[in-house]
Formats: C-alpha cells, structure tokens, sequence
C-alpha cells in the first residue's frame, strides 16, 4: 500500500514538473518543442489510468502549467491591489485549480473511453485536448492565456496558423505527442499499428512544409509612432502625478513624426469631461489641423452611465466636439480588473483598482488613415480572434491590427513577452501587421508573417517609429472563423466524445 501512494504522489510529482515545463515552451523561453514533449509525458503518466487517476494527474500538470505561467497576477492583487500576501497566493491558485477543472475533465474522459489502440487513442486524446482548450477559451468569458498553440509562433507548427489558428494547431501537436508516446508502449505484436498512429499524426506536421502561405496582398505602407510613457502603475491614478503626465504625454506625441501617433490604453486615465479646460484642444490640435493622426488611450462616459476603456480617434479635418470624433471601445472585458463577476463584488472591493467595474464597447468600422484601415484592440483584446474575425470578410476589411496595452499592473517578467507572442500568433493567423503601444512594454511591430520587425526596450519612455506595410485579402482560418467561430472545432470534439468505446480494438 505505501509502495503504491509514493509511486502515486511520485506521478503526481511527476506531472507538475511537466506542466512547469509545458510553460517553457512559451515566450519568454520560446522553446516550442518542450510543448509536444510535456503533453507526450503527460499522455505516458494517464496511459493505463482510471478516469479518477487521468482527472488528477490532469488537473495537477494543468496546475504545473497555469501556476507557472501567470503567477504574475499576485503582483497586481498584491503590489497594487493591496490585497494580503496569503489572499493573493490563494487566489492565484484557485484560478489557476479552477481552470485546471477543463483538463482533469478532459484527460477522465480520454480514459474512460480508452481502447488501447495507439491510432485510435491518440487523435480521441487530441480532442479532448481541444476540447479543453476551447472550454477555458470561451466558459465565463474566457482566459486563454498561454493556450498550447501559442508555443508555436515559432517552428513547423506555425504553418497551420492562417488555416486552423491557434486552437488547431495545439490540438494537431497534442495529436503527435499522443501518438509517439503511446506508439513508443506498444508491445511488439502490436508495433505496426503504433507506427501507423504515429505517421497518421506526423502527416499534418510534413503537409505544413508545402501548404499555400500567401493570402494577403500589400495595400502600401504607413508611418506609425508608437508613444510608450512608461509611468509606474502606482503613479497612474495618482492624483498628484496626473496633471504631470498628461503634459509629458502632450510633449511626446507632438514630438512624434509617424502618419499615426498611437498611445497605450488609459494613457490618459480620465474621462474627457474631467480634463482641464483647453487640455484636449491642445493635445490634438496637430491632428485636426496637420497631417497627421492619432489613437488616444482614454475613458469614455460618465459616473451615471458608466465608464468604456476605450482608443479615440482624431484625424486631419475633424472637430475636436466628441461627437465628431472615431471611437473604439473595449468589448472583451478582463474579469475582476474591467468587469466584476456576479456575486464576487466583495472581492473586488477588497483591491484598491480603480475603475474595477465598466461597460463593455461597442463594435467600430476600422479608422482610416492614410489609405490604411486600422482595426484596434484594447490590450487581452487580441487574445479573441473569434470576436474579430468577422470584420475581414467586409469591403472595409482592416489592413493593420493595433493593440494598445498597459501591462505594468503585472511586473517585469515573462507577460510582456508572453502577450507580444499571442499578438505575433494574431498576425499569423490573418496575415496582418499587428502593432502594439504600450504603457511599459512590449511596444513593438510585428509583420504580416508574425516576425518582430522592431521593438523599444521595456521599463524605459520612448516613442517606436515604424513603417509598416498593410495587407488585404483572406486567410482560410478568417473565412471559417469568421462566418461559423469556432463551431467546426466544436463539432470535431462532439464527434470524438460520442465515438464510442467498441470492442478491446488491439495494441
């Protein structure tokens, strides 16, 4: 009996270990094949357990995985929301053993539906995989942050991206870890089988090396000066910095030279009814009156009907009545930073963030400049290509993808980085130039094919000037995502769940 609880507890140990190592294989480390290799160990440890044994040895590598990969968020419950070090521990936790939730799931159902048939075993662990994935995606709002796909920014897999996005590809790899770990099982009568699994698998892998790349076409090219103010989030909102560094924010944008000027979001971290007089005159006459244009980061409305995180839009010729001015509000709002959930108001009332509670925007055709259309997306934003993939099946289809950010709520390690991955995997998929301005990084322009062109160093002020050339066109992934979403994926889980265990199949 003590022999099998430490060969248990030695699995479970195990299973952490290649969740922390599943995390490796994002940005900052960007080692894509630790990916493909922690899911393969994973599928070795649940390979002849029960569907309670599968659920937890999921539920403690997803553990591995997430707790690893945004720890992060105790710095903004406990730095900046004041919320006790022990509170701040637990909540990550629970966040992290709550969507753990999807995993142990998925990893019970694969057992109990195990036929010990490497082929079959591997592509029904594949969709539970994405099922999975899909569930965190979309269940209470969604957080897909580091979803397995993103690994693979860099690499074979990324082929895939403008034809199945992100989801695709994380399940496609989990498809090959699937089949090499068991094919690697199987006792010698049944080898041949376990070969043929894992080449079946591999298949997709060899098909991305000769899969058509280019659906976009080049609409010519456009100066973009990306402002990054880096103000410390614990100055922010201070009353007393406010007024200081909205005039060196004036100054910088004056300074800036690119067709667009672009700010982080809340950059100026009012309403417009509660500037000074004169201040927003001020600040955009050069737009009005020049050449140039410019995206604002600021809040729009009021304390009566609430408050919209939201990018503002002045161009040449335009007055400076709000009325008359491009909006683009936030629509896919952060849980318990921008939307409080139901019945957690007490929890939120315990961190000290301003603005906790807001109003989701509404959906803007793309701001024109300079022969360019320009689709914003206000920070995680672009982690739900789901939500905008719509927009390129139009006339006015954008050719330029921004996102503008603060990321100083969260320190100085692994989010930029990982957030600057998920906007390259974004480029990717619709084969668009995405660039990104933001409060303290990453501030940065990504090309059309998902390369990082150019960057300003984190934690530093500075203004990024970059040319960039917009595109025009379709990808296949934007053609189904964007009339179906994500149902045909959907449709490939159900038709894995109700593949039914017939017969003992073969090893």
């Amino acid at each position: 009996m003590m022999t099998w609880a430490r060969c248990r507890l030695g699995s479970l140990g195990l299973a952490a270990l290649a969740g922390a190592g599943h995390t490796a294989s994002f940005a900052p480390l960007e080692w894509w094949w630790m990916q493909p290799l922690a899911v393969a160990l994973l599928v070795g440890l649940v390979r002849h357990a029960t569907p309670r044994q599968a659920a937890l040895t999921g539920a403690v590598f997803s553990l591995g995985w997430l707790v690893s990969g945004f720890w992060w968020l105790y710095i903004s419950l406990h730095d900046f929301g004041g919320l006790m070090a022990p509170l701040s521990v637990a909540a990550v936790g629970l966040l992290a053993g709550f969507l753990s939730l999807y995993v142990a799931g998925a990893m019970a159902l694969w057992a109990w539906g195990r036929r010990d048939h490497p082929g079959h075993d591997a592509l029904r662990f594949a969709l539970c995989w994405l099922g999975a994935e899909l569930l965190r995606a979309q269940v209470f709002g969604g957080f897909p942050w580091i979803a397995s796909g993103y690994a693979h920014t860099s690499g074979p897999w990324a082929a895939w991206a403008p034809w199945v996005g992100v989801y695709g590809i994380g399940a496609l790899s989990a498809w090959l870890a699937a089949a090499v770990a068991l094919g690697m099982r199987v006792p010698a009568s049944g080898r041949a089988r376990g070969a043929w699994g894992v080449a079946l698998a591999a298949l997709p892998l060899g098909l991305g090396a000769v899969l058509p790349q280019q659906f976009t076409e080049s609409t010519g090219t456009l100066r973009v000066s990306l402002v990054q103010p880096n103000v410390p989030q614990d100055l922010k909102f201070d009353p007393e910095r406010i007024a200081s560094n909205m005039q060196a924010l004036q100054q910088r944008m004056h300074a800036a030279r690119g067709e667009l000027v672009m700010t982080p979001e809340s950059v100026i971290p009012l309403s417009l009814e509660q500037l000074p007089t004169g201040y927003w005159d001020t600040l955009t006459l050069p737009y009005r009156t020049g050449t140039q244009a410019a995206l604002i980061g600021i809040f729009w409305g009021n304390s009566e009907q609430g408050y919209v995180n939201s990018l503002l839009g002045v161009r040449p010729g335009v007055s400076s009545d709000p009325a008359a001015l491009y909006r683009y509000g936030k629509r896919h709002l952060l849980p318990f930073g921008e939307r409080i959930p139901y019945g957690f108001g007490w929890f939120v009332r315990l961190l000290n963030i301003p603005l906790a509670d807001q109003m989701s925007g509404q959906s803007q055709a793309p701001f024109e400049v300079h022969g360019q259309r320009i689709r914003p997306l206000i920070c995680y934003e672009d982690l739900f290509g789901e939500d905008f993939a719509d927009s390129f099946l139009t006339e006015d289809a954008p050719t330029v993808l921004v996102n503008a950010s603060n990321l100083a709520w969260f320190g100085r390690l692994m989010i930029q980085e990982q957030h600057l991955q998920f906007s390259r995997m974004r480029a990717l998929e619709f084969q668009r130039p995405l660039v990104r301005a933001t409060n303290t990084g990453a501030t940065a322009a990504v090309d059309a094919q998902g390369r990082v062109t150019h960057a300003l160093p984190a934690w530093t002020p500075g203004t990024l000037d970059v040319t960039i050339e917009g595109r025009r066109g379709t990808t296949p992934y934007a053609h189904w995502l964007g009339r179906l979403g994500l149902w045909p994926l959907w449709g490939l889980v159900l038709a894995g769940l109700i593949w039914r265990r017939s017969g003992r199949g073969g090893a």
